[in-house]
């Protein structure tokens, strides 16, 4: 049972009065030396770590001018303070993206502006000390890193990289998050968040191979690590083993299948998701991004396409070009990289595709955009491509499909409440709470149309909401993957 209270559902929004100090105990696990020291990090708290600290942040506000005009813009205008899904659902101020920046902008001030070095209390700037450490641990593991309070600001000011700032600077001095390091390294020594071996995920696709021939009576292969395909899938390491996800690489076999195009995954690099990004760390980011290009050029494809995952296509949409390009060895035919809901889309527009939409007539189907697509990214040549390629994929594939409210889709986007790192059990109360306003905006299409499915294309909304929906009432089966509704409503054949 929760030891916390699941914010309740209204018929209309509120926002919420001021609880100062109710989230203050809310800490995720602390990375361990086994944890930390893979990805180059001290594995306990360094014995300077003032010093240490202080040196990061001088070193990352001269590498970035974005941080420095982030650090140095805020007028406290008050703009983003009602924007965030925490502190609409935690009441806690220090959720507010204003005074969360200013958990750092104030050591900030303290040391690297004129007026915090002579008059540190008139211009709020704090030394840092242990208080202010622990601090920066606990409210910057309650930030997803959505950028919605971006989209408010006047100035554009980007929380999000406020906290990755934050985040880099605590593992540099030994204070780095269990659930984001250690995933980082196992993708380092395997090549996947799961840390599964080449056997034991040869063996699972074997496994889905059977499940498709006795469902469909159709061979759909799921190609590992066959050179000279036309396309490497890079999907995240969820869709190998858990529902729903699984449902959706079903998806993408089956479309890759009747498009007649040969694919393949690779076992070197099987995780599309880069948690670098979470922790702010760019050498991290690239040891994960290069082992893409590298499977990519020892298996000689010419183009490749990326799964249903939110950050990930963040990082292959804005990252990749200068993380790890160029691809002039890929095909410039086809956009570099490519979205699976792109490569979907196209083939339906091109009439590629046999669909039924009366599969999913079960479903009365409403679509969560999410923060990293949504907000970090485009799809397609059009612009707002990333909001109108997936509904358009949704609505080939279904007959009864309604939007959630205007003011919480598309760059409005309310976070699922789990992402950027945070979807660890250590951190329940918060993604619980967090999820409010999304559920919020769910409920009222539930009771105005009885929508039943919740579709979404990323890995982290959809283990978010699975675990979250029954605390708002709803059942844990209501997400799912786009292209489980496309696997659905694909016709492969009959069985013989």
């Amino acid at each position: 049972m929760a030891n916390f209270e699941t914010p309740a559902l209204r018929e209309y929004p509120i926002i919420p009065l001021i609880h100062a100090g109710t989230m203050a105990h809310s800490k995720p696990y602390v990375a361990k030396p086994e944890h930390q020291k893979p990805l180059g990090f001290p594995g306990t708290l360094v014995d300077n770590w003032e010093s240490v600290a202080v040196k990061k942040l001088g070193e990352l506000v001269d590498e970035s001018r974005a941080l420095r005009v982030f650090l140095d813009t805020c007028v406290k205008c008050g703009s983003c303070t009602d924007k965030c899904h925490y502190y609409l659902g935690t009441s806690d101020p220090k959720n507010m993206p204003v005074a969360r920046q200013d958990l750092l902008r104030s050591v900030y001030r303290r040391y690297y502006t004129l007026s915090g070095k002579l008059f540190p209390k008139l211009v709020g700037a704090r030394d840092m000390t242990k208080d202010v450490l622990d601090e920066w641990y606990s409210y910057f593991h309650q930030c997803s890193q959505c950028r919605r309070c971006s989209v408010f600001c006047p100035y554009g000011i980007d929380t999000a990289e406020v906290s990755m700032a934050a985040r880099d600077i605590m593992d540099a001095v030994g204070l780095g998050q269990k659930y984001s390091n250690e995933i980082i390294a196992k993708v380092h020594s395997i090549g996947n968040n799961l840390g599964l071996p080449e056997p034991a995920l040869r063996n699972t696709l074997d496994g889905l191979e059977e499940d498709v021939k006795d469902e469909t009576g159709v061979d759909v292969k799921f190609p590992l690590d066959e050179k000279g395909a036309e396309v490497l899938l890079i999907t995240p390491s969820a869709d190998f083993f858990a529902e729903p996800h699984i449902d959706g690489l079903i998806g993408y076999a089956k479309v890759f299948h009747q498009a007649g195009i040969r694919w393949t995954m690779s076992s070197h690099a099987s995780e599309a998701a880069n948690f670098s990004m979470f922790i702010g760390n760019h050498e991290n980011m690239h040891k994960v991004a290069i082992r893409i290009r590298e499977a990519a050029l020892d298996l000689g494809v010419k183009r490749i396409v990326v799964g249903e995952c939110g950050h990930a296509w963040r990082v292959a949409y804005a990252f990749w070009n200068t993380l790890i390009g160029p691809f002039d060895f890929l095909d410039r035919n086809y956009p570099i990289p490519q979205h699976i809901c792109e490569f979907t889309y196209d083939l339906i527009q091109r009439g590629a595709l046999t669909l039924d939409k009366s599969a999913n007539d079960d479903k009365i189907v409403t679509y969560h955009d999410s923060c990293n697509v949504a907000r970090a990214t485009r799809m397609g040549s059009m612009p707002g491509g990333q909001f109108v390629i997936p509904r358009a994929v949704i609505k080939a594939v279904v007959n009864k499909f309604h939007d959630m409210e205007p003011e919480s889709i598309h760059e409005n986007t309310f976070c699922c409440g789990g992402g950027g790192g945070l979807l660890t059990d250590d951190l329940m109360e918060i993604r619980v709470k967090g999820a409010q306003p999304r559920m919020q905006a769910l409920k009222h299409v539930v009771d105005d149309h009885g929508v039943n499915y919740l579709a979404a294309i990323c890995a982290i909304c959809k283990t978010q909401f699975a675990k979250v929906l029954p605390y708002y009432q709803y059942p844990m089966d209501m997400i799912g993957s786009v292209h489980g509704l496309v696997s659905k409503a694909i016709q492969l054949g009959t069985k013989e």
